[in-house]
């Protein structure tokens, strides 16, 4: 019997590692034994189960305890992801035609969700930080002014925080787009653990935002592919809300899912939020002892950057100098067993959550340690993205459902794009359907593939043709 996929998860699973990735339950099976339950309570909306599309009974009350935890004045379980979530919100606030501000370094759910809606896009920019090499934070004055000058944007939505743990201003950035009349959605998925500790940044439901979908299996101990969605304000429609829930839903929701979020829920109400101020202690206490390794850089956010507002010290963000983040990912997996979340080229990203133990971070500091006191490479400078800001030809709904042809990159300049380019991580697009393919643009991507970044969009022989509109 052929199980490729099986095979190799087992394979894992069979490994000593330590987690510093998602999900947020770190392989640990300690809130219950699911090992006892699943498949047993892996069924369908039996009596007295209730469902998840019109909910009156368990699912209900769930979900309002949920919307009490989070401070939500109606909370979603979102069993497609935030993901699911994202195109919910925006086709809850907007109707087709609309136009959106986005923050341009969002994720691709966000775009999917404008091309399903047929959305229009506007883009605010994210600050990049040349001394540090990544991006920061978003300058609210910015969305001030694309508010002012086009009344016909309708809803701006913003990444809080990003990928880095970085948070812009959020409490100005609601103010100013409900002084606009104009609504907010705040994509929340690194951030499900704010409300469970003051050290945290602050939430984006007590900001102002209307609607926030959180991923709660990043940071909290739930499976992956759920989420919640909250509701943050009286301006929501709440019927069609429930209405785009159901539309953009499977129709066989897990109650395997659903469960996981109710106990990552409860838990976080207990023992969990006394276990977060503990492991942000040993975060604290572990950045100290790295800041003092000789070739160690640590971003902790205390910088000379109005665009950082707030910092979430959950996600470690760490280098060595001499090594990429890449290949010090690929060092600390490889000899010590350490699986981080992400690498780009400056940077490793270890993301923590309420499930690390003291002795995972024992074991990163003297990995780290290890690490550096062997490198005997020259330190690598900080490279530049240089990714041009872009040309918008067609919508993007147009442009992505339009007749398309492959065609070289080399050839593919001057042409509009039908597709998204997108380097993983952190799955922002550097090109979206819609926009014009510069020479620029072109020799960004030729960068990223050779410093071995995964390029998600290109087709054909050695990843060499894109998608364009015939």
């Amino acid at each position: 019997m052929k199980t490729p996929i099986l095979n190799k998860l087992m394979e894992i699973m069979d490994k000593e590692r330590v987690s510093f990735h998602m999900p947020g339950h770190k392989g640990k099976s300690t809130l219950v034994q699911w090992e006892k339950l699943i498949p047993y309570i892996d069924t369908t909306e039996l009596p007295g189960l209730d469902n998840l599309h019109d909910p009156t009974g368990i699912i209900k009350e769930s979900q309002y305890l949920a919307a009490k935890t989070f401070g939500a004045k109606k909370t979603l379980y979102s069993v497609n992801g935030t993901t699911g979530g994202m195109y919910i919100a925006l086709a809850t606030l907007t109707r087709p035609g609309d136009k959106i501000l986005i923050q341009r370094e969002c994720h691709k759910s966000v775009y999917n969700g404008a091309i399903l809606n047929k959305l229009k896009t506007e883009y605010i920019y994210t600050n990049y930080n040349r001394k540090h090499g990544l991006y920061t934070g978003i300058d609210p004055m910015e969305i001030e002014s694309k508010l002012r000058n086009d009344p016909t944007i309708k809803v701006v939505v913003i990444t809080y925080p990003n990928y880095y743990g970085i948070c812009s201003h959020i409490e100005k950035i609601a103010e100013i787009v409900h002084r606009h009349n104009r609504m907010l959605i705040v994509d929340e998925a690194h951030g499900s653990h704010f409300i469970f500790s003051k050290k945290m940044p602050l939430p984006s439901l007590k900001a102002g935002a209307d609607i926030a979908v959180q991923s709660i299996h990043k940071t909290l101990p739930s499976f992956t592919q759920t989420s919640m969605i909250h509701v943050g304000t009286d301006g929501v429609n709440i019927e069609k809300l429930n209405e785009m829930s159901s539309l953009y839903q499977t129709t066989s929701p897990s109650y395997l899912f659903m469960a996981s979020l109710e106990l990552a829920r409860a838990y976080m109400e207990g023992e969990g939020k006394e276990k977060l101020n503990e492991n942000i202690e040993h975060i604290y206490s572990l950045i100290e002892s790295l800041k003092s390794v000789d070739k160690v850089k640590i971003f902790t956010g205390d910088e000379d950057d109005s665009t950082i507002y707030y910092r979430d010290i959950t996600k470690i963000l760490l280098g060595i100098e001499g090594l990429t983040g890449t290949q010090l990912s690929n060092i600390l997996m490889d000899h010590y067993g350490i699986y981080m979340e992400m690498s780009d080229f400056n940077y490793s990203l270890a993301l923590t959550s309420v499930m690390n133990e003291p002795d995972d971070f024992k074991e990163l500091l003297y990995a780290v340690k290890d690490i550096a006191s062997r490198v005997s490479e020259k330190p690598k400078t900080h490279e530049e993205p240089f990714i041009p800001k872009p040309i918008i030809e067609l919508p993007i709904y147009e442009a992505y459902y339009s007749n398309k042809e492959e065609v070289s990159l080399k050839d593919s300049i001057g042409r509009i794009s039908s597709t998204f380019v997108i380097p993983y991580p952190p799955g922002a697009p550097i090109i979206c359907p819609g926009e014009l393919i510069t020479k620029e643009l072109i020799d960004y991507i030729q960068f990223a593939l050779d410093k071995g970044i995964e390029i998600i969009g290109l087709i054909g022989y050695n990843r060499g043709k894109i998608q364009v509109v015939k």
